[in-house]
C-alpha cells in the first residue's frame, strides 16, 4: 500500500458531496486530496489513521478532515459475508462558497473550524449523533438543502466543547511538494508493513535517504524516533485483537509485530498502564 492523491471534482450541478458506503471492511489506502472531508463511521471498528497519529476506533467515530491530510481507516478482513462497516462522507472545496462568504462575521466559528482542521478534529459526545443524522438527511436532499444543511453541520461542530486535535503538530509541518511525497512515502510503507520486521535500512531506502539522515528527518516530522512509531503502531494493533478477538496473547503479541512475549508486555504496559491479560480481561470480548 502507497499513499496516493485522489483528486475529487464536484459536478457542474453540485459543489457539494454526500456519500454513503457500505462494504464488508474499510480498505482503502492512505490517501489525501485538497477537499475537507467529514466522516462518519455508523457501522465498524477498527484502526483510524490520520496524519501521522493512529488510533483505534469504533461505531459512531466522527471526523472532520483539513485539505491534504492523509487519512484512512482500516478494518480486519472478515470471514462474515455481507456488509459489516457502514460510513457517511461528505466532500467539499474550501472555496465553494466563493471567495468572501467566510469573511463575513457571522462565519467566524466556521472559519476557525477550518484552521483547526487542518490537523483533524475529532467530534465526541452528545454533537455526534445530531451531525449524523443532518448528514444522512443530506444525501437524497436538493443542492440548497445540502449547502444549509452542511452550514448547520460545521456550525454545530465549530460550537461544540467535545472535539479534541487529532494531530495538532501537523498543522506545524509545511513541506515542499517533494517533501510531501517522501512523507507521505514513508509513512504509507510503516502502515502496510508494521507487523514486519521493518529495519531501519529498510526506511532509509523507502525515504531514499541514508540511515542516519533518515534518523534525523523522522525525528523532525515525527518528533519521534522510528521504534517509537512502529512499537505505537503495534500496540494500538494488538488492542485492537485483544477487545475484538479471543486469541491468546502470545498469539497477539506476534501477529502485532512484537519479537518476543516479554518485550511485548514491557511495552504494552508503558503505553496502556496495564499488562495486555489485564487490558483483554477488562476491555475484551
Amino acid at each position: 500500500m502507497r499513499a496516493i492523491f485522489e483528486q475529487i471534482s464536484a459536478s457542474d450541478e453540485r459543489s457539494i458531496r454526500y456519500r454513503q458506503f457500505s462494504n464488508t471492511r474499510f480498505d482503502a489506502p492512505f490517501h489525501f486530496h485538497p477537499a475537507l472531508e467529514l466522516t462518519y463511521i455508523e457501522q465498524g471498528q477498527g484502526r483510524r489513521l490520520v496524519g501521522r497519529q493512529v488510533a483505534n476506533f469504533e461505531s459512531g467515530d466522527l471526523v472532520l478532515l483539513g485539505p491534504n491530510l492523509p487519512h484512512t481507516w482500516l478494518t480486519e478482513p472478515s470471514e462474515v459475508e455481507g456488509p459489516q462497516v457502514h460510513a457517511w462522507v461528505i466532500q467539499f472545496q474550501h472555496d465553494f462558497t466563493g471567495p468572501k462568504f467566510w469573511e463575513m462575521p457571522e462565519m467566524g466559528a466556521i472559519r476557525s473550524l477550518f484552521q483547526k482542521a487542518g490537523a483533524g478534529i475529532w467530534v465526541k459526545g452528545n454533537a455526534r449523533q445530531a451531525v449524523a443524522e443532518k448528514m444522512k438527511n443530506g444525501l437524497n436532499a436538493s443542492p440548497l438543502q445540502q449547502f444549509l444543511l452542511l452550514i448547520e453541520i460545521l456550525q454545530m461542530i465549530a460550537l461544540s466543547d467535545t472535539v479534541e486535535q487529532i494531530d495538532p503538530q501537523f498543522l506545524h509541518f509545511v513541506p515542499s511538494a517533494a517533501e510531501t511525497e517522501r512523507f507521505q512515502r514513508v509513512y504509507a510503507y510503516l502502515i502496510a508493513h508494521y507487523r514486519e520486521d521493518i529495519s531501519l535500512e529498510q526506511m532509509a531506502a523507502v525515504a531514499n535517504l541514508t540511515p542516519s539522515s533518515f534518523c534525523r528527518y523522522f525525528k523532525k516530522i515525527t518528533r519521534k524516533t522510528l521504534v517509537d512509531v512502529l512499537t505505537e503502531f503495534r500496540v494500538k494493533h494488538a488492542c485492537q485483537l485483544l477487545t475484538t478477538t479471543d486469541k491468546p496473547v502470545a498469539d497477539i503479541c506476534f501477529e502485532s509485530g512484537f519479537g518476543n512475549v516479554s518485550y511485548f508486555n514491557q511495552e504494552f504496559k508503558k503505553a496502556m498502564g496495564c499488562n495486555p491479560l489485564a487490558y483483554k480481561k477488562f476491555f475484551g470480548v
